[in-house]
């Protein structure tokens, strides 16, 4: 599947979970959905099955708001176990390789000044997508759909107006094709002030498909009592997806903020957890 067919099943996807939330949580019949969609029941299954790894009715199980409290019973991770368990410093999600570098505060502090940073648009599973890098790695990867072009392209480049921006998607392409189809190697550039660099990088330690919790981060990065700072910090994670601050959630299972837009945050979480269903169904 390409990138563009990506796009467009996102598309197709996004405009089915506003058809399930107006249902108010009841799930769909295959026949409704593909009705609402205007395609026939086996299009819209294959389509779907395709992009989801699952079919339409259990994707709306994952989709369920309380499927975030699901994920914290069964799926929560604590963040030294995952450490310790070598999913830290450049560890593998699915068959992606993973290695970042972080700017010095020092160059922060200049924000972005002698900086080029390049970027692109891109389609993708969770829809248009904006990617940003230097010749360090991706420092950016912004999902549009919901705050439009226009407002997600000014809200990354405000975060490093000092910084000369030049449209080369040419550059950017590997990278983003890596994070796309899980596999490869995609190298990330953080730039950040020193504690949001703490966050990012815990929230690197989260395998796919588990999630973790705010006031865990705020423990495992030295700060128990920082709680509300870590929620800031995870907020502006430029690297969406990559940096996985779609894994966080809050203590009492609530889906929290996102940056992007909380239809996006669902459907991340759900096509995660489908995906590592459909991987443990067919483990030996």
């Amino acid at each position: 599947m390409d990138e563009t067919e990506r796009n467009y099943h996102y598309n197709v996807m996004r405009r089915a979970i506003d058809r399930i939330d107006a249902q108010g949580g009841a799930c769909l019949s295959l026949e409704e959905l593909s009705n609402e969609m205007q395609m026939s029941p086996a299009h819209f299954q294959r389509l779907f099955s395709r992009w989801a790894g699952v079919s339409p009715k259990r994707y709306q199980q994952y989709l369920a708001l309380g499927h975030a409290k699901a994920l914290l019973r069964e799926r929560f991770t604590t963040l030294e176990a995952a450490a310790g368990a070598g999913l830290s410093g450049g560890g593998r999600l699915h068959d992606l390789f993973l290695r970042w570098e972080a700017m010095s505060p020092g160059t922060f502090a200049q924000k972005g000044a002698g900086l080029t940073i390049w970027y692109g648009w891109f389609p993708g599973p969770f829809g248009e997508t904006l990617a940003m890098g230097t010749e360090k790695g991706l420092c950016g990867l912004a999902f549009t759909e919901e705050t439009g072009p226009e407002a997600g392209f000014e809200d990354m480049r405000a975060r490093w107006p000092a910084a000369r921006f030049v449209e080369a998607p040419e550059r950017l392409e590997p990278a983003v094709s890596a994070a796309f189809r899980q596999s490869g190697e995609a190298r990330l550039h953080l730039i950040g002030a020193p504690f949001q660099i703490k966050v990012w990088e815990a929230l690197l330690t989260v395998p796919s498909g588990q999630v973790t919790t705010y006031s865990e981060i705020a423990q495992a990065i030295g700060h128990p009592k920082a709680v509300r700072a870590v929620g800031t910090a995870v907020g502006r994670n430029p690297i969406s997806f990559l940096i996985p601050c779609h894994r966080a959630l809050r203590k009492s299972g609530g889906l929290g903020g996102y940056h992007w837009g909380l239809p996006v945050k669902r459907a991340i979480l759900a096509w995660e957890a489908a995906r590592a269903d459909a991987a443990e169904a067919t483990a030996p």
